[in-house]
C-alpha cells in the first residue's frame, strides 16, 4: 500500500456521498421493507432488554449522573441524554444475545443505528417517517461494508466486530438524519472510527459484552453531531496507511480489501445480508442448533441418548464459540456452543426461557456440554466470511447410530429470511414484557407504516414505558 497523505481518501468519501446522497426513492421497495422488519426485531429485543440487570445498572448509574432528560430508555419511564440515552439502548437491543447479524461483515447492525437515530428525533423533532427510513437505511448499509473489507481474521483478531465496525453504522445513520452534507459525513466517520473499541474477551461472562453495541452507538452520535457543529474528524479514516482503521485494527497493509467498502455501493444492498435470530444466543451457533434440529425431526432422540456431538467449523467458530463451557453467567453460556447445544438437546429450544442463573450452572447441562467437541475445518475457513457460519455437525448416539448434517446458513438468515408473520410473532412476543398489548401492536403498525408518519418522534413515545 502506497503512502497516503489526509486528502487521499475515495472509499471513505464515497461512503460519505453515498450516505448524504441517499433519498427514500433510491431504495428498492424490497429493502425498505426488510428495513422495517429489521427495525421492528431491534426494537423488540431493546424492550426485553430494558429490565436486565446490566441494563438496570447502566439505567440507574446514568440517571444519577445525567441531569438532562431529552431522550427516553425504551421500555421505561426514564429519560437521559442523548448519548447515554444510545448507550443504554444499544445495550438493550444486545441485552440478550437476539437482535440481528450480519454473518459476512460480523455486524450486529440494528442495535448501533437506531439508538442513535432514535435520539436524534428527539432532539431535533420533525423528521418525517420516510427520512427516518432512509436514515436507517443509509446506516444499515455502511458498517457491514467496513466488516466485509476487514474479513474474519477482524475478529479472530479478538477485536469485538460488532464494537469496531458499528461506530461507522451508527454515525452514518445520524448524520444522514441530520442532512450532513458529505464533507461532513466524512469529518463525521473520522471523528467515530478513531473511538472504535471493543475486545472480544468480554464474552467470557463479562456484562460489558452487552454494552459495547451501546457504547458504538453513542460513538457514531457524537461523530455526527460534532461534525454538524464544524468539528473535524480523520479524514482517510479507513484508507490511511499510518494509524487508520484498517491498518491498525488488522496490524498489516494486506488484511483487508479496501474495495469492498465501496463495492456496489447502490446497488448491492447489504440490508438484505442481515439475519435474524430465533434462538437466544450468538448467531455463529444458530448453524449447529438447526441442524440437530433437523436431526431429531428425522429421528427422535432424547438427550439421554446421545454419546457426542462433533461440529466441524471455520476457525472463527472454533475460537468464538467452541471453548469448553465452565458457567461464567448469562454471557458467557449464551456465547458458548457446548452450553447451547446442551441446552437444545435436553428442552428442544435455545430461547430466552433456557438461559436463567440455574439454568446456566445446572451440573446435567454441564456434564452433557463435555459430549460437545468443536473442530477446526481449513476447507470451511477457506470459503472466506460469508461462509463463516457453515457447519458439518455429527451426532452420534449410544446404539451407534451416527447422523450427519452440513449447514450452511441458520433458519432467518438471509437465505432462508423469516415470514412478515414469523417475526412480528417474535416481536410481540419481546415486546410485551415491557409494554401493554395495545401499545405493543401500536408501535409494530407504525414501524410496518413508517413511511406514513409526519414526525417520527412518535416512536420514542411508543417506545416509553
Amino acid at each position: 500500500m502506497a503512502k497516503q497523505s489526509t486528502s487521499d481518501n475515495p472509499y471513505t468519501r464515497g461512503m460519505a456521498a453515498f450516505v448524504s446522497g441517499l433519498t427514500y426513492d433510491k431504495i428498492p421497495e424490497e429493502v425498505r421493507h426488510r428495513n422495517k422488519l429489521l427495525m421492528l426485531d431491534a426494537l423488540g429485543c431493546a424492550l426485553y432488554g430494558a429490565d436486565l440487570e446490566w441494563s438496570r445498572i447502566l439505567q440507574d448509574t446514568l440517571e444519577r449522573v445525567d441531569a438532562t432528560r431529552t431522550c427516553s430508555v425504551w421500555g421505561t419511564k426514564k429519560k437521559l441524554s442523548a448519548p447515554h440515552a444510545a448507550l443504554v439502548n444499544g445495550t438493550q437491543v444486545q441485552g440478550f444475545e437476539l437482535d440481528d447479524v450480519h454473518r459476512a461483515g460480523v455486524l450486529h447492525v440494528g442495535a448501533v443505528v437506531l439508538p442513535a437515530l432514535i435520539s436524534v428525533t428527539e432532539m431535533k423533532p420533525g423528521m418525517s417517517g420516510k427520512e427516518f427510513l432512509t436514515s436507517a437505511v443509509a446506516g444499515y448499509e455502511i458498517g457491514p461494508r467496513v466488516g466485509l473489507c476487514m474479513g474474519p481474521s477482524h475478529i479472530a483478531s479478538g477485536w469485538h466486530s460488532g464494537a469496531t465496525l458499528g461506530v461507522f453504522s451508527a454515525a452514518a445513520g445520524a448524520a444522514r438524519g441530520l442532512k450532513l452534507d458529505t464533507d461532513k459525513t466524512v469529518h463525521a466517520l473520522g471523528i467515530a472510527g478513531t473511538q472504535a473499541a471493543g475486545l472480544m474477551a468480554a464474552q467470557f461472562g463479562a456484562m460489558v459484552k452487552r454494552m459495547h453495541a451501546g457504547r458504538s452507538s453513542q460513538s457514531g452520535l457524537y461523530g455526527a453531531l460534532f461534525a454538524e457543529a464544524g468539528f473535524t474528524g480523520i479524514l482517510n479514516v479507513l484508507e490511511s496507511e499510518y494509524g487508520g482503521f484498517c491498518t491498525t485494527m488488522s496490524q498489516s497493509t494486506d488484511k483487508f480489501n479496501l474495495k469492498e467498502l465501496t463495492a456496489g455501493l447502490g446497488e448491492v444492498w447489504q440490508t438484505m445480508g442481515i439475519a435474524l435470530k430465533f434462538y437466544a444466543c450468538v448467531g455463529t451457533n444458530h448453524t449447529t442448533l438447526d441442524a440437530l434440529r433437523d436431526m431429531r425431526n428425522e429421528r427422535p432422540f432424547t438427550h439421554n441418548d446421545v454419546k457426542k456431538v462433533v461440529v466441524h467449523g471455520s476457525e472463527v467458530t472454533v475460537h468464538h464459540v467452541g471453548w469448553p463451557y465452565e458457567p461464567q453467567g448469562l454471557t458467557s453460556a449464551q456465547l458458548n456452543m457446548p452450553y447451547c447445544i446442551a441446552a437444545w438437546l435436553i428442552e428442544n429450544d435455545c430461547f430466552v426461557d433456557q438461559f436463567t442463573e440455574a439454568m446456566v450452572a445446572d451440573p446435567q447441562r454441564i456434564a452433557l456440554s463435555k459430549k460437545v467437541e468443536v473442530i477446526h475445518d481449513p476447507a470451511i475457513t477457506a470459503l472466506g466470511a460469508k461462509l463463516r457460519h457453515k457447519v458439518h455437525v455429527e451426532l452420534h448416539l449410544n446404539d451407534g447410530t451416527v447422523m450427519k448434517r452440513t449447514i450452511e446458513a441458520a433458519r432467518g438468515s438471509e437465505k432462508h429470511f423469516a415470514s412478515d408473520a414469523e417475526i412480528i410473532e417474535k416481536f410481540e412476543k419481546l415486546a410485551s414484557k415491557a409494554l401493554p398489548k395495545a401499545r405493543v401492536a401500536e408501535l409494530c403498525d407504525a414501524v410496518m407504516g413508517i413511511e406514513k408518519l409526519p414526525d417520527a418522534t412518535v416512536l420514542s413515545k411508543l417506545l416509553a414505558a
